[in-house]
Protein backbone atom coordinates (compact mmCIF):
# COMPACT_ATOMS: atom_id res chain seq x y z
CA UNK A 1 0.00 0.00 0.00
CA UNK A 2 1.49 3.01 -1.14
CA UNK A 3 0.27 6.34 0.74
CA UNK A 4 2.57 8.73 -1.17
CA UNK A 5 0.15 10.35 -3.11
CA UNK A 6 -1.71 11.18 0.56
CA UNK A 7 1.46 12.51 2.30
CA UNK A 8 2.05 14.72 -0.21
CA UNK A 9 -0.56 16.97 0.10
CA UNK A 10 0.47 17.82 3.21
CA UNK A 11 3.51 19.59 1.63
CA UNK A 12 1.53 22.17 -0.49
CA UNK A 13 2.27 24.94 1.60
CA UNK A 14 6.08 24.38 1.81
CA UNK A 15 8.60 25.98 -0.66
CA UNK A 16 10.78 23.40 -1.48
CA UNK A 17 11.15 21.42 -4.80
CA UNK A 18 8.75 18.32 -4.45
CA UNK A 19 7.78 15.82 -6.54
CA UNK A 20 3.93 15.53 -6.98
CA UNK A 21 1.53 13.19 -8.71
CA UNK A 22 -0.68 15.30 -10.72
CA UNK A 23 -3.86 12.61 -10.56
CA UNK A 24 -6.27 13.02 -13.30
CA UNK A 25 -4.39 15.83 -15.18
CA UNK A 26 -2.84 16.29 -18.59
CA UNK A 27 -0.61 18.74 -17.31
CA UNK A 28 3.34 17.97 -17.82
CA UNK A 29 5.42 19.32 -14.94
CA UNK A 30 8.86 19.36 -15.28
CA UNK A 31 10.70 19.02 -11.85
CA UNK A 32 14.38 19.61 -10.52
CA UNK A 33 15.50 16.84 -9.00
CA UNK A 34 19.06 17.80 -8.10
CA UNK A 35 18.72 18.59 -4.59
CA UNK A 36 17.30 14.44 -3.35
CA UNK A 37 19.25 13.49 -0.69
CA UNK A 38 19.83 16.93 0.70
CA UNK A 39 16.40 17.54 1.64
CA UNK A 40 16.23 19.06 5.40
CA UNK A 41 13.31 17.84 7.61
CA UNK A 42 10.37 19.71 7.38
CA UNK A 43 9.30 20.65 11.11
CA UNK A 44 6.00 22.04 9.74
CA UNK A 45 5.03 18.06 8.90
CA UNK A 46 3.17 16.05 11.72
CA UNK A 47 4.35 13.94 13.15
CA UNK A 48 1.75 11.71 13.02
CA UNK A 49 1.64 11.60 9.46
CA UNK A 50 5.06 11.02 9.31
CA UNK A 51 4.75 7.84 11.68
CA UNK A 52 1.48 6.74 9.39
CA UNK A 53 3.64 6.52 6.12
CA UNK A 54 6.50 4.84 6.92
CA UNK A 55 4.28 2.28 8.97
CA UNK A 56 2.08 1.52 6.41
CA UNK A 57 4.24 2.37 3.15
CA UNK A 58 5.00 -0.27 1.27
CA UNK A 59 5.98 -1.76 -2.06
CA UNK A 60 7.03 -5.58 -2.96
CA UNK A 61 8.58 -6.76 -5.81
CA UNK A 62 9.28 -9.96 -7.39
CA UNK A 63 12.54 -10.29 -9.40
CA UNK A 64 11.60 -8.95 -12.85
CA UNK A 65 10.02 -6.00 -11.18
CA UNK A 66 13.32 -5.54 -8.78
CA UNK A 67 15.12 -5.58 -12.24
CA UNK A 68 13.00 -2.61 -13.68
CA UNK A 69 12.65 -0.72 -10.47
CA UNK A 70 16.39 -0.57 -10.37
CA UNK A 71 17.09 0.22 -14.45
CA UNK A 72 14.60 3.43 -13.50
CA UNK A 73 16.38 5.96 -12.09
CA UNK A 74 14.22 8.91 -11.84
CA UNK A 75 11.46 6.99 -10.81
CA UNK A 76 13.54 5.96 -7.59
CA UNK A 77 14.83 9.68 -7.01
CA UNK A 78 10.83 10.45 -6.93
CA UNK A 79 10.00 7.25 -4.65
CA UNK A 80 12.68 8.14 -2.30
CA UNK A 81 11.97 11.92 -2.15
CA UNK A 82 8.58 11.22 -0.36
CA UNK A 83 9.81 9.02 2.05
CA UNK A 84 9.44 11.45 5.08
CA UNK A 85 12.91 11.39 7.36
CA UNK A 86 11.91 11.33 10.88
CA UNK A 87 14.23 13.43 12.00
CA UNK A 88 13.93 14.95 15.68
CA UNK A 89 14.67 18.26 17.21
CA UNK A 90 16.76 18.36 20.26
CA UNK A 91 14.19 19.52 22.43
CA UNK A 92 12.64 16.26 22.00
CA UNK A 93 15.51 14.33 23.93
CA UNK A 94 14.84 16.17 27.27
CA UNK A 95 18.54 15.28 28.28
CA UNK A 96 20.84 18.24 29.65
CA UNK A 97 23.95 18.15 27.99
CA UNK A 98 23.93 15.75 25.28
CA UNK A 99 25.30 17.48 22.86
CA UNK A 100 28.31 17.31 23.96
CA UNK A 101 27.67 13.09 23.12
CA UNK A 102 26.88 13.64 19.84
CA UNK A 103 29.21 13.98 16.84
CA UNK A 104 26.60 15.83 14.32
CA UNK A 105 24.10 18.54 16.30
CA UNK A 106 21.38 17.34 14.04
CA UNK A 107 21.59 13.76 14.09
CA UNK A 108 20.33 12.61 16.98
CA UNK A 109 18.60 9.29 18.39
CA UNK A 110 14.79 9.35 18.07
CA UNK A 111 13.66 9.04 21.95
CA UNK A 112 11.07 5.62 21.63
CA UNK A 113 14.48 3.32 20.49
CA UNK A 114 17.72 4.69 21.57
CA UNK A 115 19.92 2.75 23.81
CA UNK A 116 19.66 3.99 27.02
CA UNK A 117 23.16 3.19 29.40
CA UNK A 118 22.42 1.25 32.59
CA UNK A 119 25.70 2.49 33.94
CA UNK A 120 23.54 6.18 33.92
CA UNK A 121 21.19 6.85 36.80
CA UNK A 122 18.19 7.54 34.81
CA UNK A 123 17.09 7.20 31.51
CA UNK A 124 17.54 10.92 31.29
CA UNK A 125 20.60 11.27 33.04
CA UNK A 126 23.78 12.44 30.64
CA UNK A 127 25.70 9.01 31.63
CA UNK A 128 22.54 7.14 30.30
CA UNK A 129 22.88 8.58 26.74
CA UNK A 130 24.50 7.46 23.61
CA UNK A 131 23.62 8.43 20.08
CA UNK A 132 22.30 4.87 18.93
CA UNK A 133 19.04 3.60 18.13
CA UNK A 134 17.72 -0.36 18.03
CA UNK A 135 16.78 -1.16 14.38
CA UNK A 136 14.15 -4.04 13.58
CA UNK A 137 15.43 -6.22 11.58
CA UNK A 138 13.38 -8.81 9.15
CA UNK A 139 10.17 -9.76 9.97
CA UNK A 140 10.10 -6.81 12.12
CA UNK A 141 12.78 -8.90 15.16
CA UNK A 142 13.45 -6.43 17.86
CA UNK A 143 17.07 -4.80 18.40
CA UNK A 144 18.46 -7.23 15.68
CA UNK A 145 20.69 -4.14 15.16
CA UNK A 146 22.23 -1.22 16.45
CA UNK A 147 22.78 1.69 14.12
CA UNK A 148 25.29 4.15 16.40
CA UNK A 149 27.46 7.40 14.99
CA UNK A 150 31.10 6.50 15.11
CA UNK A 151 32.62 7.07 18.63
CA UNK A 152 34.34 10.45 19.27
CA UNK A 153 37.04 10.70 22.02
CA UNK A 154 34.20 11.45 25.02
CA UNK A 155 32.33 8.85 24.19
CA UNK A 156 34.58 5.60 23.26
CA UNK A 157 33.69 4.12 27.14
CA UNK A 158 30.09 4.68 26.49
CA UNK A 159 30.49 2.36 23.51
CA UNK A 160 32.34 -0.29 24.91
CA UNK A 161 29.61 0.08 27.39
CA UNK A 162 26.81 -0.17 24.84
CA UNK A 163 28.68 -3.22 23.76
CA UNK A 164 29.13 -5.18 26.86
CA UNK A 165 25.64 -4.47 27.98
CA UNK A 166 23.78 -5.65 25.07
CA UNK A 167 26.10 -8.46 24.64
CA UNK A 168 26.79 -7.33 20.95
CA UNK A 169 28.81 -10.30 18.88
CA UNK A 170 29.80 -7.73 16.17
CA UNK A 171 30.37 -4.86 15.07
CA UNK A 172 30.63 -3.19 11.55
CA UNK A 173 32.27 0.10 10.52
CA UNK A 174 31.52 1.24 7.65
CA UNK A 175 34.01 4.33 7.49
CA UNK A 176 37.91 5.84 7.36
CA UNK A 177 38.92 7.34 10.64
CA UNK A 178 39.79 10.66 8.16
CA UNK A 179 37.41 11.82 5.03
CA UNK A 180 38.58 15.49 4.71
CA UNK A 181 37.49 15.70 8.58
CA UNK A 182 37.20 13.49 11.49
CA UNK A 183 34.51 10.82 11.18
CA UNK A 184 35.57 8.37 13.81
CA UNK A 185 38.19 8.09 16.45
CA UNK A 186 40.23 4.73 17.11
CA UNK A 187 38.56 3.11 19.78
CA UNK A 188 40.14 -0.31 19.68
CA UNK A 189 43.81 -0.56 20.67
CA UNK A 190 46.80 -1.80 18.61
CA UNK A 191 47.24 -4.92 21.56
CA UNK A 192 46.00 -4.35 24.46
CA UNK A 193 44.47 -0.90 26.50
CA UNK A 194 41.79 -0.28 29.18
CA UNK A 195 38.93 1.79 28.47
CA UNK A 196 36.24 2.82 31.35
CA UNK A 197 35.91 -0.55 33.28
CA UNK A 198 37.14 -2.72 30.76
CA UNK A 199 39.88 -4.65 29.26
CA UNK A 200 40.21 -4.83 25.28
CA UNK A 201 42.26 -6.92 23.62
CA UNK A 202 43.05 -7.31 20.06
CA UNK A 203 43.39 -11.40 19.41
CA UNK A 204 44.36 -11.25 15.48
CA UNK A 205 43.63 -9.26 13.20
CA UNK A 206 43.14 -10.31 9.17
CA UNK A 207 43.19 -8.20 6.04
CA UNK A 208 40.48 -8.81 3.21
CA UNK A 209 39.60 -7.65 0.02
CA UNK A 210 38.19 -4.22 1.10
CA UNK A 211 37.83 -4.89 4.61
CA UNK A 212 39.66 -5.73 7.99
CA UNK A 213 38.61 -8.58 10.79
CA UNK A 214 39.35 -7.88 14.58
CA UNK A 215 38.74 -10.52 16.99
CA UNK A 216 38.52 -8.88 20.30
CA UNK A 217 38.14 -9.73 23.70
CA UNK A 218 36.36 -7.12 26.13
CA UNK A 219 37.18 -8.01 29.73
CA UNK A 220 34.69 -7.01 32.97
CA UNK A 221 36.74 -8.29 36.07
CA UNK A 222 36.85 -11.93 35.25
CA UNK A 223 34.10 -11.90 33.25
CA UNK A 224 35.30 -12.05 28.95
CA UNK A 225 33.21 -11.81 26.26
CA UNK A 226 34.75 -12.30 22.64
CA UNK A 227 33.56 -9.31 19.65
CA UNK A 228 34.11 -9.86 15.56
CA UNK A 229 35.01 -6.39 14.43
CA UNK A 230 34.47 -5.85 10.57
CA UNK A 231 36.14 -2.66 9.38
CA UNK A 232 34.48 -1.69 6.00
CA UNK A 233 36.77 1.57 4.46
CA UNK A 234 36.93 1.29 0.80
CA UNK A 235 33.06 3.30 1.12
CA UNK A 236 33.64 6.77 0.55
CA UNK A 237 31.05 9.35 2.55
CA UNK A 238 27.65 10.21 1.13
CA UNK A 239 28.81 8.22 -1.64
CA UNK A 240 28.57 4.57 -2.38
CA UNK A 241 30.82 1.58 -3.14
CA UNK A 242 32.60 0.44 -6.63
CA UNK A 243 31.05 -2.98 -6.48
CA UNK A 244 28.07 -3.96 -4.99
CA UNK A 245 29.10 -7.53 -4.45
CA UNK A 246 32.23 -6.61 -1.45
CA UNK A 247 28.98 -5.27 0.24
CA UNK A 248 27.48 -8.53 -0.80
CA UNK A 249 30.43 -10.55 0.21
CA UNK A 250 30.81 -8.78 3.67
CA UNK A 251 27.26 -8.86 4.85
CA UNK A 252 27.05 -12.66 3.73
CA UNK A 253 30.21 -13.13 6.22
CA UNK A 254 28.53 -11.18 9.21
CA UNK A 255 25.62 -13.19 8.93
CA UNK A 256 27.77 -16.55 9.14
CA UNK A 257 29.03 -15.13 11.94
CA UNK A 258 26.08 -13.82 13.25
CA UNK A 259 24.69 -17.47 12.63
CA UNK A 260 28.15 -18.61 14.96
CA UNK A 261 27.61 -16.40 17.86
CA UNK A 262 23.78 -18.41 18.79
CA UNK A 263 21.31 -15.91 20.35
CA UNK A 264 23.43 -13.18 21.10
CA UNK A 265 22.47 -9.21 21.18
CA UNK A 266 21.75 -7.23 18.15
CA UNK A 267 25.22 -6.41 15.71
CA UNK A 268 26.53 -2.79 16.15
CA UNK A 269 26.49 -0.63 12.43
CA UNK A 270 28.11 2.60 12.48
CA UNK A 271 29.48 4.78 10.10
CA UNK A 272 30.41 8.05 11.13
CA UNK A 273 27.01 9.66 11.38
CA UNK A 274 25.17 6.47 11.76
CA UNK A 275 22.24 6.78 9.30
CA UNK A 276 23.75 6.61 5.55
CA UNK A 277 26.73 3.79 4.94
CA UNK A 278 24.93 2.29 8.12
CA UNK A 279 21.13 2.50 6.91
CA UNK A 280 22.46 0.75 3.23
CA UNK A 281 24.39 -2.11 4.96
CA UNK A 282 21.26 -2.87 7.19
CA UNK A 283 18.50 -2.20 4.56
CA UNK A 284 20.87 -5.20 2.01
CA UNK A 285 21.15 -7.31 5.26
CA UNK A 286 17.58 -7.85 5.65
CA UNK A 287 16.67 -7.06 1.94
CA UNK A 288 18.95 -10.54 1.35
CA UNK A 289 17.28 -12.39 3.83
CA UNK A 290 13.64 -11.04 2.83
CA UNK A 291 14.53 -12.45 -0.55
CA UNK A 292 16.04 -15.50 0.64
CA UNK A 293 12.82 -16.59 2.48
CA UNK A 294 10.27 -14.89 0.01
CA UNK A 295 11.77 -14.35 -3.32
CA UNK A 296 10.15 -11.22 -3.27
CA UNK A 297 12.13 -7.68 -1.71
CA UNK A 298 10.18 -4.53 0.01
CA UNK A 299 13.00 -1.97 0.10
CA UNK A 300 10.53 0.83 0.07
CA UNK A 301 9.04 -0.64 3.45
CA UNK A 302 12.14 -1.94 5.04
CA UNK A 303 13.94 1.85 4.52
CA UNK A 304 10.16 3.07 5.88
CA UNK A 305 10.83 0.89 8.94
CA UNK A 306 14.33 1.61 9.49
CA UNK A 307 13.36 5.19 9.76
CA UNK A 308 10.63 4.60 12.38
CA UNK A 309 13.49 3.68 14.26
CA UNK A 310 16.14 6.08 14.00
CA UNK A 311 15.68 9.07 11.45
CA UNK A 312 17.32 9.50 8.32
CA UNK A 313 18.48 6.09 7.37
CA UNK A 314 19.51 5.84 3.95
CA UNK A 315 21.04 9.63 3.27
CA UNK A 316 20.70 10.25 -0.50
CA UNK A 317 19.21 8.82 -3.46
CA UNK A 318 22.50 7.71 -5.13
CA UNK A 319 22.52 5.17 -1.69
CA UNK A 320 18.51 4.36 -2.06
CA UNK A 321 19.66 3.13 -6.05
CA UNK A 322 22.36 1.27 -5.24
CA UNK A 323 20.34 -0.32 -2.61
CA UNK A 324 18.91 -1.39 -5.30
CA UNK A 325 21.19 -2.00 -7.35
CA UNK A 326 22.90 -4.48 -4.55
CA UNK A 327 19.68 -6.82 -4.02
CA UNK A 328 19.42 -6.91 -7.36
CA UNK A 329 22.64 -8.37 -7.84
CA UNK A 330 22.02 -10.66 -5.08
CA UNK A 331 18.82 -11.90 -6.22
CA UNK A 332 20.63 -12.76 -9.93
CA UNK A 333 23.59 -14.74 -8.04
CA UNK A 334 21.23 -16.45 -5.26
CA UNK A 335 19.11 -17.70 -8.58
CA UNK A 336 21.79 -19.07 -10.48
CA UNK A 337 22.51 -21.62 -7.28
CA UNK A 338 21.25 -25.25 -7.79
CA UNK A 339 18.45 -25.56 -5.81
CA UNK A 340 18.69 -21.63 -4.34
CA UNK A 341 15.17 -22.48 -3.12
CA UNK A 342 16.04 -24.58 0.05
CA UNK A 343 19.85 -23.24 0.20
CA UNK A 344 21.38 -21.76 3.21
CA UNK A 345 22.82 -18.34 2.51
Amino acid sequence: MDHSSTFSTSFKSVKHTRLQERRGSNVSLTLDVSALGNIEPIKSTPREITLLYLKTTSSVLNKEQLKEATNNIQALEAEFSRIPPNFIDADELNIPGHASKNRYKTILPNPQTRVCLKSGKNDNHLNSYINANYIRGYGGKEKAFIATQGPMINTVNDFWEMVWQEDCPIIVMITKLKEKNEKCVVYWPENQDTFGRFEIIVNNTEECDGYTIRDISIKDGEQSRNVKHYWYSSWPDHKTPDTAQSLLDLIHEVEECRQAAGNSGPIIVHCSAGIGRTGCFIATSIGCQQMKETNEVDILGIVCQMRTDRGGMIQTSEQYQFLHQTLCLYQSNFSKKPDSSSTSN
